[in-house]
């Protein structure tokens, strides 16, 4: 099902932007571009990753890449970036999440599943940040993370991320059916919210629903903002929920769980879990204060960014 909504959102996406973004030589005739993406089957399929490979390879040997090339290859890697985001919370997220609610059940570790845990982990913090540097490096009036603020801005997204895993895993090991419940409610909240906050970024009502429910998905794990604008206050409001709604889920654990079980070593992991979520709220707004590329431009207004797919395609 992931795949599948990953592909149907590149159709619409396809047709939308086919005229505007199929006009370079190196690109095949519409027809073939059509026939590649829909064997891929997938949102990062490699025929569209070698294009932009191909691309850079040109833009490297060339003299003078004119503006248009750039540009173009500015496109194209923030387009996978985007779509590999959408990947990586629609099948890799959930699948670090069973695989951690599968050690906790069977109280069982294997060193390669330790460490794909934290490889997991780290790829889809990984994907956060790939994905804003590549849409501040897209949008031509935005400056570009600097290496303090892109380590900054990894680490309060991983710890954001972690405790939010860790408490979906223990509410599942629980009540492993309580989670279908919990999951589809979390989720229209957020499609709810989404749709209260008007996004344009498809040009017809169904596939901006579409739109509009995968990223629901990503907001179920992690910040995503999807409208233009100052993003504090939704900020707050999103945090806030997902504040209230992982202690719940953590409280339920700590409540209903049996008190002479083998889980007891898990009480100062989810004692950390907090802890580990209000030190990534503070980095986050050590980042926005100190460290956000409007601040360290000396920019009078500065604005936290807005990281969502509408305005990297000029909205």
């Amino acid at each position: 099902m992931p795949g599948l909504d990953d592909s149907s959102f590149f159709f619409f996406f396809f047709f939308k932007h086919q005229k505007q973004y199929l006009f370079l030589s190196f690109l095949p005739a519409n027809e073939d571009t059509l026939f590649n993406h829909s064997s891929s089957l997938g949102a990062m399929s490699p025929y569209r990753c070698l294009c932009a490979l191909k691309m850079g390879w040109k833009l490297c040997r060339a003299k003078a890449a004119s503006e248009q090339e750039q540009s173009h290859m500015a496109f194209l890697s923030h387009d996978i970036s985007m779509l590999r985001l959408f990947e990586t919370f629609l099948e890799n997220t959930p699948q670090l999440t069973l695989l951690l609610y599968v050690i906790l059940r069977t109280n069982k570790a294997e060193p390669s599943q330790g460490v794909g845990i934290c490889t997991a982990v780290l790829c889809v913090t990984w994907s956060l940040l790939d994905y804003h540097q590549s849409l501040r490096s897209f949008l031509q009036d935005k400056y570009e993370l600097s290496l303090c603020s892109s380590f900054i801005y990894f680490l309060w997204n991983l710890f954001l991320i972690c405790p939010r895993i860790l408490v979906v895993a223990l509410f599942a090991l629980l009540w492993p059916y309580g989670i279908v419940v919990h999951f589809p409610l979390v989720w229209l909240a957020m499609f709810f919210w989404v749709n209260m906050q008007g996004t344009d970024f498809m040009e017809s009502p169904g596939p901006e629903q579409l739109y509009r429910a995968m990223v629901a998905v990503i907001l179920y794990f992690s910040w995503f903002n999807v409208a233009k604008g100052r993003t504090l206050y939704r900020s707050i409001i999103y945090h806030s929920f997902i504040l209230v709604d992982s202690i719940l889920l953590a409280v339920s654990w700590l409540w209903c769980r049996s008190p002479s079980d083998e889980y007891l070593y898990l009480i100062p992991v989810v004692s950390a879990a907090l802890p580990c979520y209000v030190l990534g709220l503070v980095l986050r707004l050590i980042y926005y204060k100190w460290l956000h590329p409007n601040v360290r431009s000396k920019d009078p207004q500065p604005v936290m960014p807005s990281c969502s797919l509408l305005s990297c395609r000029g909205w």
